[in-house]
């Protein structure tokens, strides 16, 4: 029984000696595996270390290049913008200069023809006036010529009339003082009546002609009347004529202040015209202005140093801030 014990107690302790043996060559395999992994891992930071130190270099060394290279392009596109708005801004006022030389030549021609048609209206209307007032002195002088002839006519008429008509009246009235007296003899005897008789036998007839020739005397007094009524007609007209002279010079008065104010209306219009020219051309300028600044803005906007690449998020997302570098376990974690 004791030498069972003994024989098992034996065992036993060469099986402590085994893995007490087994024991420390594992924490010697992984002391050594400790030792390896720090040193691997400081020569993974030095590599760290210098590929920043690359990194920042080349970082460095293309925002410098970059720099360089936006600066050449800022000053290429300064340019060639100068170089085009100056070329647009002469070929816009050279434009512009062709324009209103062409406006100006417009406005000319058509004040020229304005003037021209004026004129043209200005003597028609004058030749007309000349001719109306010649025709109407002419007229007035004719009527006034032929009233004068025609009452001095009336007047030799009258009186030549008067003369007959008195010459009739006093022998009427001899006639009558022969009837009275023949009417007396016709009482005495018949020798006295026929002594008396003998010289009215043709009495008859004597009162038949002096009918006629006061009734031709009356037809030439009623003509005579017709004349005047025809000259008083006439006088009529003339006043007609003449009222129609003053209506026509005034027309021309009016035609002449409508001219006058069609050419003040013209002007005004004329330098409306230049003035709303002025105007457009400051709108133009100042629209072309306000896109050059547009423009200038943006470029602005697209070259500034917030919107370069080293500050966008793709940027700081593939490469991370240098106070921040990457964790590597320490020997502590290998130790647990």
């Amino acid at each position: 029984m004791l030498v069972v014990d003994l024989s098992i107690f034996l065992n036993c302790d060469e099986s402590a000696e085994e893995k007490e043996r087994e024991l420390s060559q594992e924490l010697s395999r992984i002391q050594h595996e400790v030792a390896f992994n720090a040193a691997r891992w400081e020569r993974l930071q030095k590599e760290k270390r210098e590929l920043v130190e690359c990194f920042e270099r080349e970082l460095r060394e293309l925002q410098v290049q970059q720099e360089s290279e936006l600066t050449t392009v800022e000053e290429n596109l300064r340019l060639r913008h100068t170089s085009d708005r100056d070329y647009l801004r002469a070929e816009h006022q050279s434009e512009v200069e062709e324009l209103r030389t062409q406006h100006q030549e417009q406005i000319e021609e058509l004040t020229a023809n304005h003037e021209a048609a004026l004129e043209d209206l200005k003597t028609m209307h004058n030749i007309t006036m000349s001719t109306l007032q010649e025709e109407h002195a002419r007229t007035m002088r004719a009527h006034e010529q032929q009233k004068a002839s025609l009452e001095e006519d009336f007047e030799k008429l009258r009186l030549s009339l008067q003369d007959q008509v008195d010459t009739l009246t006093f022998q009427n009235r001899t006639l009558k003082d022969k009837a009275k007296r023949f009417e007396e003899a016709l009482r005495k005897s018949t020798d006295e009546q026929i002594d008396v008789l003998a010289p009215y036998q043709h009495i008859e007839e004597d009162l038949k002609s002096l009918k006629e020739v006061l009734e031709m005397k009356n037809k030439q007094i009623h003509d005579q009347e017709k004349k005047i009524c025809h000259l008083e007609k006439v006088a009529q007209k003339n006043l007609y004529l003449e009222e129609r002279v003053q209506v026509l010079q005034q027309q021309n008065e009016d035609l002449m202040a409508r001219i006058d104010r069609h050419l003040t209306v013209s002007r005004q219009l004329s330098e409306e015209n230049a003035n709303l020219q002025e105007y457009v051309e400051k709108e133009t300028n100042e629209k072309k202005r306000l896109s050059r600044n547009n423009e200038e803005l943006l470029w602005l906007l697209q070259t500034s140093p917030h919107l370069s690449p080293s500050s966008s998020p793709i940027h700081r997302a593939f490469f991370p801030a240098r106070s921040s570098p990457a964790r590597i376990p320490n020997a502590n974690t290998f130790s647990r």
